[in-house]
C-alpha cells in the first residue's frame, strides 16, 4: 500500500464578513443620481410591459367573446343538431369510461414489461394513444356544441 501525501482541499464553505465597516464611505451624488436613471427606466419598462399585457388580453378576450356568441347562434339555428351532440357527447362518455378501464387493465397487468423494454411500452402507445386522443377531441367538440349557452354574466363551467 503506497502512501500519497493527502492534499488539502479548499473548504467548502468560507466565512464572509458582512458587517459594517467604519470605512464604508455613503454613496457619492452622482452615484444617487444614475441610481434613480436606473429605476426610472426599469419602471418606465414595467409600465410598457403592463400595457402590453393588458392590450394582449383585451385580445383574447375579444376573440374568445366572438367566438361564443358565434357557438350561441349555432346552437340557436341548429337546436335539433345541439340536443343530438348532447346525446351523443353523453354515450361517446360511456364509451371513454370503458376505454379508459381495459387501458388501466393493460397498464397495471402490463407494467412490469414497459419498464423493461421500450418494445412493449411503444406497443401500448400505438394501441391506446391515438384512440385515447381522437375519442378526446370528439367528445370535446361535441360537448360545446351541445353545452347550454350561459346567462350573460355567468363565470363559465370548466
Amino acid at each position: 500500500m503506497s502512501h500519497e501525501p493527502q492534499r488539502t482541499r479548499p473548504p467548502l464553505f468560507s466565512q464572509i464578513d458582512v458587517s459594517p465597516t467604519a470605512y464604508a464611505a455613503p454613496p457619492s451624488g452622482r452615484q444617487d443620481i444614475e441610481q434613480t436613471r436606473l429605476l426610472r427606466e426599469i419602471l418606465a419598462a414595467q409600465d410598457r410591459q403592463n400595457e402590453l399585457l393588458e392590450e394582449m388580453v383585451g385580445q383574447l378576450s375579444a376573440s374568445q367573446r366572438q367566438r361564443a356568441n358565434e357557438l350561441g347562434q349555432w346552437k340557436q339555428a341548429n337546436p335539433h343538431l345541439a340536443r343530438s351532440c348532447r346525446a351523443a357527447a353523453e354515450a361517446l362518455g360511456k364509451v371513454q369510461t370503458e376505454f379508459l378501464e381495459s387501458l388501466t387493465a393493460e397498464v397495471s397487468a402490463n407494467y412490469e414489461n414497459f419498464l423493461d423494454g421500450d418494445f412493449m411500452l411503444n406497443e401500448f402507445v400505438d394501441r391506446f394513444g391515438p384512440r385515447m386522443a381522437h375519442l378526446n377531441g370528439l367528445l370535446q367538440v361535441l360537448s360545446q356544441l351541445s353545452a347550454t349557452p350561459n346567462p350573460a354574466g355567468a363565470p363559465n363551467a370548466p
